[in-house]
C-alpha cells in the first residue's frame, strides 16, 4: 500500500510541476509539450525456459523559449516493468566462472528491474553571440562511434540497441565558438567536491570533408569489485578510482564512404592505463541498401575468453565497462523491404574469443506517429565467450506512440 501511495505521490508531483509550467507559459504561447508512450517486450531462452519482462514507459517533454536566447527544457520518464524483473547473471556465465563464487553469495549477482519515475533531464539554455551556457541535466553525447565511443565517460551504449536514447546527466556546459570552423566546450558535473567532480575540455573543428574533435576528461570512474561484498552499505565494494583520458575523433566522407575514427587513452589512479580505438565506415548503395562497418579495440578487455572472471563479466553487464574481449566487429545491413518496412542484420564478432552473434531487425511504420521495432538475437560462440550460447537467444520488440 505504502508503494503505490509513494508513486501516486510522484505522479501528483509531477502533474503539478506540468500544471505550473503551462499557467505560466502557456499562456505566452511558448509551450511546447511532446513525448512518447512505449510498450516494450523483452525474452530470451534460459536453462530451457522463456522467460519474459515487459515494459511500459511514458516520457513527458517540455520545451519553452523564453526569451530570444533563453531555452528551457526538460523531460519526465515514467518506467513501469512487469514479468521477471530480476536476473542472476551466473545463469548466463560459464561453470568456470560460477564455481568461483562461494555458495552463500551466489544469490547477490542479480540485475533487477523497478519502476520509476524520475526527472531525465531540466535545463536552462543561454544562447548569445560570444558563448552558449546550458545548466542543469542534460545530454551529453560524445564520440563518432555508431556503437561504441571511446571519448564518451558519461555513457556506454546497448550493443543490440546503440541508438536508444542516453540518460541526462548534471553539468555546467559552455560552448565558445571561436571562428566559423572552431568551437570550443568547457563541461563540468559537480559531485561532492571538486577533485570528485568531473572536469572537459574539448575543441571542435573541421578541415575539408571532415569534421574533428580534441578532448581532455577527468573523472571518477564508477566501478565495484564484484568478489566482496560490503553488508553495511549493502552492496559490491566501491573501488572507484580517478580516470584521465586524452582523445580525439573525426567523421567526414572519403571516396564516397563516410568514414570516422575515435581513440582515446586512459591514465588511470590505480588500476592499469589502457587505450581504446573505433574505426568505422558506411554506404548507401543505388539500390538503396546501406552497410556499416566498425571495428573496436579496448585493450581494458581480455583477450582470452579463459581470463575472463566474475568482474569482468558483472561490470559489463551493469554497465560499467564497455567491454570485456579486447577487439570486436561491428557489422550491419539495412534495406527498404516497402516504403514503410526496413529488414536488416546485425552481426557482433569478437576476435579475442572467436564467439558472434546474429541480429536481425525490423523497423516498421504504422503511422507517421508510431513505429514498430523488433530484433533477434542469436548467440553462437561456445561456453564462456562474450556471445556464447549459454548467454541464450531471445528477441525485442517495441512499439512507440508520439504525441
Amino acid at each position: 500500500m505504502k508503494k503505490w501511495v509513494f508513486i501516486l505521490a510522484k505522479w501528483v508531483f509531477i502533474l503539478g510541476v506540468l500544471g505550473l509550467s503551462w499557467s505560466s507559459l502557456a499562456a505566452q504561447e511558448k509551450l511546447e509539450i511532446f513525448g512518447y508512450y512505449e510498450s516494450q517486450v523483452m525474452g530470451t531462452g534460459l536453462q530451457g525456459e522463456f522467460y519474459q519482462l515487459f515494459t511500459n514507459k511514458l516520457r513527458v517533454d517540455l520545451k519553452s523559449d523564453l526569451s530570444d536566447n533563453i531555452t528551457f527544457a526538460a523531460n519526465f520518464d515514467y518506467i513501469h516493468y512487469l514479468g521477471k524483473t530480476e536476473w542472476n547473471v551466473l545463469d548466463f556465465l560459464s561453470d568456470d566462472v560460477t564455481s568461483t563464487i562461494p555458495e552463500d553469495m551466489q544469490s547477490l549477482y542479480v540485475i533487477a528491474f523497478s519502476n520509476d519515475t524520475f526527472l531525465d533531464n531540466a535545463y536552462i539554455k543561454f544562447s548569445f553571440k560570444a558563448f552558449d551556457l546550458t545548466l542543469g541535466k542534460q545530454q551529453i553525447s560524445l564520440g563518432t562511434g555508431y556503437v561504441w565511443n571511446p571519448t564518451d565517460v558519461f555513457n556506454i551504449k546497448d550493443v543490440l540497441d546503440p541508438t536508444y536514447e542516453q540518460p541526462g546527466h548534471t553539468a555546467l556546459r559552455l560552448d565558445i565558438p571561436l571562428s566559423p570552423a572552431y568551437t570550443l566546450t568547457a563541461l563540468y558535473a559537480p559531485e561532492e567536491t571538486w577533485e570528485k567532480s568531473t572536469k572537459l575540455l574539448q575543441l571542435k573543428g573541421a578541415i575539408s570533408h571532415f569534421d574533428y574533435n580534441i578532448i581532455a576528461v577527468e573523472r571518477v570512474w564508477p566501478f565495484h569489485d564484484y568478489t566482496e561484498f560490503d553488508t553495511e552499505n549493502m552492496n559490491f565494494v566501491d573501488v572507484s578510482e580517478k580516470r584521465k583520458m586524452l582523445g580525439g575523433s573525426t567523421v567526414g566522407e572519403l571516396l564516397g564512404l563516410g568514414v570516422w575514427a575515435e581513440y582515446a587513452y586512459n591514465w588511470m589512479e590505480k588500476s592499469g592505463d589502457f587505450y581504446e580505438l573505433v574505426v568505422g565506415a558506411d554506404y548507401t548503395f543505388d539500390f538503396q541498401t546501406y552497410v556499416m562497418m566498425e571495428y573496436y579495440r579496448n585493450t581494458l578487455g581480455k583477450s582470452d575468453y579463459e581470463d575472463y572472471d566474475i568482474n569482468d563479466w558483472m561490470r559489463f553487464l551493469a554497465a560499467e565497462q564497455k567491454a570485456i574481449c579486447r577487439d570486436q566487429a561491428y557489422i550491419f545491413a539495412q534495406h527498404p523491404a516497402t516504403d514503410l518496412l526496413n529488414v536488416g542484420l546485425q552481426t557482433i564478432y569478437c576476435f579475442s574469443d572467436n564467439s558472434i552473434a546474429f541480429v536481425p531487425t525490423l523497423i516498421y511504420s504504422l503511422s507517421d506517429n508510431v513505429d514498430v521495432y523488433a530484433y533477434l538475437n542469436f548467440n553462437l560462440g561456445k561456453e564462456g565467450t562474450v556471445y556464447g550460447k549459454k548467454m541464450g537467444n531471445g528477441g525485442l520488440i517495441r512499439i512507440r506512440a508520439y504525441f
